[in-house]
């Protein structure tokens, strides 16, 4: 695949299109290491104001991520009740095979009508993290819609559409300050015209997927 660089390509606008930018968006990942409540994940800018947080469910029966506005803010989703105004979208693992697989959602639904697409590894035994992913109407999974190529040992990715063209790229950040602090800091960059909370829901998922590996 090509290395990741500037995307020529339409606009891609997975969850919805108020998030793709006509400019390369820089993103902010921090995740607290020992946290044991809700609020795991915090993404901001370049300039460290607060985008979103990623939210654990708790007390559910599935492995749970809500991605929130920080303010809720209400969401043109019409169909998401009031209660959900401030969630963007439901991430929910569900461990079917070896391939683990989790899917994205509108709002804290997880109706069918409500998904927007699903992840899965792209094969079993992996030496470096490879996942497809599956928008919802792309049911037969013959050929992914998006993939996503990282090394967890570096914690990097590249995430690509269906063409091989690069539209995003995290990298970890190494600071002295993220290591006394317990933090682990991931420098996103989105390309211009492409949705940057789809971007986010797959870096979580990345990052989800290689941790319960590493127990």
């Amino acid at each position: 695949m090509k290395s990741c660089g500037g995307y020529g390509g339409k606009q891609i606008a997975v969850i919805s299109p108020e998030f793709c930018a006509p400019e390369n968006v820089h993103l902010r990942i921090v995740k607290k290491r020992f946290a044991v409540t809700h609020g795991n994940f915090v993404v901001t800018d370049e300039h460290d104001n607060t985008m979103f947080k990623v939210k654990d469910k708790l007390l559910s029966l599935h492995d749970r991520h809500l991605i929130l506005n920080p303010d809720g803010i209400p969401i043109p989703y019409r169909h998401i009740d009031k209660k959900s105004k401030s969630t963007l979208v439901l991430i929910l693992f569900q461990k079917i095979s070896a391939r683990k697989r989790w899917q994205v959602f509108r709002g804290e639904s997880s109706r069918a009508t409500d998904l927007i697409f699903r992840v899965r590894k792209s094969s079993v035994l992996q030496f470096k993290t490879e996942l497809d992913v599956f928008l919802s109407g792309n049911e037969e999974e013959r050929l992914w819609d998006f993939k996503v190529v990282g090394s967890w040992l570096e914690r990097s990715c590249d995430i690509y559409d269906k063409n091989s063209s690069p539209i995003a790229k995290m990298l970890k950040k190494h600071s002295l300050g993220s290591i006394v602090l317990g933090k682990d800091t991931f420098e996103v960059t989105v390309s211009p015209r492409v949705d940057h909370v789809f971007i986010i829901a797959l870096v979580v998922i990345f990052y989800e997927i290689n941790k319960d590996e590493d127990v």
